[in-house]
């Protein structure tokens, strides 16, 4: 399976996750990243997160260099961190349809308050 982006000069942000095949043996895989940005949709000022990313592969693993260049999209966003943390989760059970998946989202403090968020697949307690 050929990378869209390892390996190529990409200098953009997209809108997709590339992928690898899951190797045997891999029981689940955590990816964090503290440089995710976006800005309050009221406000305007910026807001600045750790993310974290914990699967359960079914057949795909994510690639990180695309990981990468998908939460570098959300600088160009405005959105509540609720939001963004489900909106990360939809796109990861999209494109590798884990076994299972949790992201959870830190706000960094801005006002004294930090919020943190968390969204899981599959969420049998989600309110209809």
């Amino acid at each position: 399976m050929e990378s869209k982006y390892l390996g190529k000069q990409v200098r953009q942000p997209i809108d997709e996750l590339d992928t690898f095949d899951a190797p045997k043996g891999v029981s689940e895989v955590t990816m964090t990243s503290d440089e995710v940005m976006s800005s309050c949709p009221i406000t305007g000022q910026p807001d600045l997160y750790t993310v974290s990313i914990e699967y359960v592969p079914h057949r795909l693993c994510i690639e990180s260099k695309s990981l990468k260049l998908y939460l570098w999209g959300f600088r160009e966003k405005s959105m509540f961190a609720e939001k963004m943390t489900a909106e990360i989760c939809d796109r990861v059970v999209e494109d590798i349809q884990p076994k299972r998946c949790q992201v959870t989202c830190v706000q960094k403090a801005r006002g004294g308050i930090t919020i943190q968020t968390v969204a899981r697949f599959p969420n049998e307690g989600q309110n209809s």
